[in-house]
């Protein structure tokens, strides 16, 4: 199988890596708006570097992994979509709803392949409390709280281009708590603070958030996001039932420190990022998009799975902006899936 990988920034240097040495992946193609990082990556992996996208296309692959900047991944789709390619690319499809439907029905009408990278999906913690609860481990689920923490800020020049704080950090924790739980996102009431370093103010957008979700079953749900967590890169989500309760992400690199004089003691070496709490989780997705190329198992997470959840960060977002809570169901797009 020969990939072609678009994009060999942070995340596209990993899946570059994982698929190099994928035993079902013979070769691939790297290219990058960057030509010497792509050619330099290649030269590292014995691979081969294209001048640019068109070159993946026209030299010939067997599938296509995206990992540019969000604004190219609608476009890109599309062209993979049109040449008959199977897709996986990094989230978020487009910023905008209408962006995001028209690449999926792109790839609807090729009648193509398109996995969406929410690692969490795969990650060991997520898994575990997924079976906890189709199992009927927790009884009646009746609140979850889910966080994601960075340790410390992007530069400010991602920030214009990143979607903001919900459709960025946020829409991995409104995937998951769908997938986790089985159930959809009904009402949503989202607040955001800039209050720390201008070039949030400056891009528009906000340091730290905090969501109320209702789902569909009524239970409740929180959601809370910072890019300013000293302490260290700090991912969780709680699931409360009237049985039992689980938490994700609780081991001995999770950045907190107990108050009790009986309690834990704080980590020694805290989780500094995304790229080192979910290794083995990004290696997972990529095994499952190439199994999912050869037909060995079905798409594990397509466009319709991530359209809900940017439905669910829009419906944050003007919350926001209006103060008022908002149905997911008043955007475009409502109710053309379930969670699975």
């Amino acid at each position: 199988m020969r990939i072609g990988v678009i994009g060999t920034g942070r995340i596209g240097t990993i899946h570059a890596n994982t698929l190099s040495r994928h035993r079902e992946v013979g070769s691939l193609i790297l290219t990058d708006a960057d030509p010497a990082r792509a050619a330099e990556l290649a030269l590292r992996l014995g691979e081969t570097a294209a001048p640019g996208v068109d070159e993946i296309f026209r030299w010939g692959v067997d599938a296509v992994v995206i990992t540019t900047a969000t604004p190219a991944h609608a476009e890109l789709i599309g062209r993979a979509a049109r040449s008959g390619l199977p897709v996986f690319c990094e989230k978020p499809i487009a910023l905008d709803l209408p962006g995001t439907l028209q690449a999926i029905a792109e790839v609807e009408t090729a009648g193509t392949i398109l996995q969406m990278g929410f690692q969490r999906r795969f990650d060991a913690g997520y898994l575990g409390a997924r079976e906890a609860v189709r199992a009927g481990r927790l009884g009646r689920l009746h609140t979850v709280r889910a966080l994601t923490s960075d340790q410390a800020p992007p530069p400010a020049a991602y920030l214009p281009g990143s979607g903001g704080l919900y459709r960025d950090t946020l829409i991995h924790d409104f995937d998951a708590l769908r997938w986790v739980t089985g159930r959809e996102v009904t009402e949503v009431y989202a607040a955001g603070s800039d209050a720390g370093p201008a070039m949030f103010r400056e891009a528009g957008d906000v340091d730290t958030a905090a969501v109320v979700l209702r789902l569909d079953d009524g239970t409740l749900a929180t959601a809370t996001a910072t890019r300013m967590n000293g302490a260290g890169y700090d991912v969780r989500m709680e699931l409360a039932g009237e049985r039992d309760t689980v938490v994700v992400g609780l081991d001995d690199r999770t950045p907190i420190a107990s108050t009790e004089p009986s309690g834990p003691p704080a980590a020694d070496k805290p989780w500094p990022g995304f790229l080192e709490r979910f290794g083995p989780a990004y290696e997972a997705e990529l095994a499952a998009f190439v199994e999912v190329v050869r037909g060995e198992r079905a798409n594990p997470c397509d466009g319709r799975e991530a359209l809900q959840a940017l439905r669910i960060a829009e419906a944050c977002e003007l919350s926001r902006h209006e103060h008022r809570p908002v149905r997911p169901a008043e955007l475009p797009g409502g109710h053309e899936t379930s969670a699975v």
